[in-house]
Order: structure tokens, then C-alpha cells, then sequence
């Protein structure tokens, strides 16, 4: 096998894996069995393509490999025509699906289903949209892998007896739908915008699926301001990618990124979409977050950033959203406006936070301050733990660089 097909392969995982499961999840009706086809798919890719090449459209050759498997299944299988399905065909039930052709999206709103429990939606979603493993799914939840994976199990036979449909709701109950869709296309865009484990900083198609994703979202429903603010977050966030990692590999910090790469109408398409999002009230979540980012994106240099204003909207945000995650950049905000030592007064208290237990931006954060303040041992220990809980690759290089650098000054005079 040689490395082209393995490359080829990869490659086609990541840009077409929800699309081969969602096409072959439309003819067996049954996400485990589509997910079982999906993976024979890309098997028999790895098996074939060092024979016969790499076709000019892998996408496509994927989808009609896992579309035969399917079928062949079916009618081997005469057992499975006579269960009860796992998914049920939609046409019947009018809706903005008749008008939209898009199979993710589709498949993410049943994964969606409000008969399942938000962690699980969202699991699964990943899981079965984005094709990440569960092990990868576990540390974007914060969670053990064996957690993880009972959730995703629960959540497909839950689908199985609640029969849930396969189609994208219609128009009266995409209001109570949405919301859960919301959060799953935001996790893909976090989970591609700094991937958990592996050699890259990013993970281009997760972010590109998730943009897309939040794009068809906004199509459906111009009026939400949650759609709003989720696209404005996500297009401001993005808007900064192409300064994060140097040209030799290191990760760029906020502080030191070239500011005049980034990309001007992304965020001026953001902060169009923010202005919208925040003419409805009262604000949510995703708008109050995509202002964050916006006074990121506005400042003109890092000096020039207005920490205050940041901290306030981190307040706003603690009270539409209490999480572990903005009670920490809350922190982190504090200690860029007052300074090292009250933003680790201000990180102090989440030590205590389980959530945080295992989440090395925690110990990262607490590191820089305690560098700054030049409490040499402590910073040490603190980027030593840091490292022990990151899996990707170029953020483990910038913590051992720091850590290499915290050690070199504590044996200074």
C-alpha cells in the first residue's frame, strides 16, 4: 500500500465521511448498519485503490461503495426488512426539507432529536457527522472514553425505539430543534479549530463543516439571532486561522500574531451578522460570544485590546451560559487587565472545578501567570501538567518550549 493512497484515503475521511454515512443512512434506515457499510467503504478503498488508483472523485466512489454494501445487505438480510427500522423515511411530512437538499444536515437534525439527552446528541453527532472516534469525541466532552461511548450506544438504540425520522424538521418545530443543533455545529467548528489529538493545529474540514453547517443553518432560519451569532462567532473566530502557527511550526499566541493577515471580509461578514444577532432581545450566547470575539478582531494591536470590555461580556455570558469553560477565560481575562497575580487569584477557585480536572488549558493558563510572576518552580509544574493533558501536537511543542525557557531562567542567579 503505498503512502499516496494512505494520504488519499485520510484525506477523503475527513472531506466525505458524513456524506458517504448520510447517503447510506438514507437507504438503510439504520445508523449502525450505515455506519458498518461506511467503514467497509473506506476498507475497501485502502484494498483497491493501490490497484486500480485513486479515483478523480473519491467522494463519489466512497458513496456508491457504501450505497451497494447497503443494498446488498438488505437483500441478503431478508431480517432486516422485516424490523422495524431505526430511521424513519420523512417524505410524507412536509417541511423546509422539501426545499433543501443537504444529507449532513438532514442527519444531524436526527441526531438532534430532542428524545435525546444533550451530551448524547451531541456525541453522536460527532461521532456519526464528523467521523471522530470516540476517543477524540471523550476529550472534546471532557469525559472518560468509556462514558463517551456508553452515551453513543444509549443514544442509537434510543433512536431505534423512539423511531426517530430522518428528515430536517418542519418549519413550526424547527424553533425548539435548533438549539441542540446549534451547539453540535459549534463543538465541530472548537473540536477542527484546535483538534484534540494528532499532528495539526487545525483541522481544516471540521472547521470548513462546521462554517458550512452554520451557513445552511442561517439560509433556513435568517431570522434566529442564536443562527445569527453562532455564524458571526464562528466566521470571526476563523477570520484570525491563517496567523496562528508560524511558518516553522510553532503556535503564535494572540499577542504575537501578525494581525494584518487576517482575513477582513470574513470579519466584516461577521460583525454584520453580530449587528443582526443583537438587534433581537434579549442577547444569547452565541451573539454575546461572537462580541467577544469581535473586540479580538477590531482591536488593532494586542496592547490596544479592550480587557475590560471582554471581562463584562464574559459576566453577560456567565449568566446566559454558567460554564467551567467561561469561568476560565473570564479568569484569564482578569489577569490580562489587572494583572498575573489577580488572574491567578481569579483561576484559583476552578482547581476545585471537576470538569477542569483534565482540561489542560487550566494548567496552562495558571503556568503563564505564574511565569510572569516569576514563581519559577510553581510555573514549572504547572506546564509539566499542562503537557500531560494535551494530545495535540504543535500546542505540546509551544508548552515544552516554555517549559524548556521557565526552567533555563529558575537556575539563573
Amino acid at each position: 500500500m503505498t503512502d499516496v493512497v494512505v494520504a488519499a484515503v485520510a484525506l477523503a475521511h475527513r472531506r466525505d465521511w458524513s456524506r458517504v454515512l448520510a447517503r447510506a443512512a438514507q437507504v438503510t434506515r439504520d445508523l449502525d448498519l450505515a455506519e458498518e457499510c461506511t467503514q467497509d467503504a473506506y476498507e475497501q478503498a485502502l484494498r483497491t485503490w493501490p490497484r486500480s488508483g485513486v479515483p478523480d472523485r473519491p467522494g463519489a466512489w466512497l458513496t456508491s461503495v457504501a450505497r451497494n454494501r447497503a443494498l446488498d445487505l438488505l437483500r441478503r438480510e431478508e431480517r432486516f426488512r422485516r424490523r422495524l427500522p431505526l430511521l424513519v423515511a420523512g417524505a410524507a411530512v412536509p417541511g423546509p426539507e422539501d426545499g433543501l437538499d443537504d444529507d449532513r444536515l438532514r442527519l444531524i437534525f436526527t441526531c438532534c432529536h430532542p428524545a435525546l439527552a444533550r451530551e448524547a446528541q451531541v456525541g453522536l453527532t460527532l461521532r456519526l457527522v464528523c467521523g471522530l472516534s470516540t476517543g477524540e469525541v471523550a476529550r472534546a466532552f471532557l469525559v472518560p472514553e468509556p462514558t463517551m461511548a456508553a452515551r453513543i450506544t444509549r443514544a442509537k438504540k434510543k433512536i431505534a425505539t423512539a423511531r426517530i425520522p430522518y428528515r430536517v424538521p418542519a418549519a413550526e418545530d424547527l424553533a425548539e430543534r435548533v438549539g441542540a443543533v446549534l451547539d453540535v455545529v459549534h463543538l465541530i467548528f472548537t473540536t477542527g479549530h484546535t483538534a484534540p489529538a494528532g499532528p495539526r493545529l487545525v483541522r481544516r474540514d471540521l472547521v470548513d463543516s462546521a462554517i458550512d453547517l452554520a451557513r445552511t443553518l442561517h439560509l433556513l432560519m435568517p431570522a434566529d439571532a442564536a443562527v445569527s451569532g453562532l455564524l458571526a462567532l464562528l466566521l470571526l473566530i476563523d477570520a484570525r486561522s491563517g496567523s496562528r502557527v508560524a511558518a516553522d511550526g510553532r503556535l503564535l499566541l494572540l499577542a504575537e500574531q501578525d494581525r494584518s493577515t487576517w482575513d477582513a471580509a470574513l470579519i466584516a461578514e461577521g460583525a454584520a451578522l453580530l449587528t443582526e444577532a443583537l438587534r433581537r432581545r434579549p442577547p444569547t450566547r452565541y451573539a454575546v460570544e461572537a462580541a467577544i470575539a469581535a473586540v479580538h478582531a477590531e482591536a488593532p494591536t494586542w496592547a490596544g485590546t479592550d480587557w475590560s470590555e471582554i471581562t463584562g461580556l464574559y459576566d453577560v455570558l456567565l449568566s446566559l451560559w454558567p460554564s467551567p469553560v467561561v469561568e476560565l477565560n473570564r479568569a484569564v481575562a482578569i489577569g490580562l487587565r489587572d494583572g498575573p497575580a489577580a488572574g491567578l487569584a481569579a483561576l484559583t477557585p476552578l482547581l476545585a472545578q471537576p470538569a477542569l480536572a483534565t482540561y489542560g488549558y487550566l494548567s496552562a493558563a495558571r503556568a503563564d501567570f505564574l511565569r510572569r510572576l516569576e514563581r519559577w518552580d510553581e510555573a514549572a509544574d504547572a506546564y509539566t501538567e499542562a503537557l500531560a493533558l494535551t494530545g495535540n501536537e504543535t500546542e505540546r511543542a509551544f508548552l515544552r518550549a516554555r517549559l524548556a525557557d521557565t526552567r533555563e531562567s529558575r537556575s539563573r542567579p
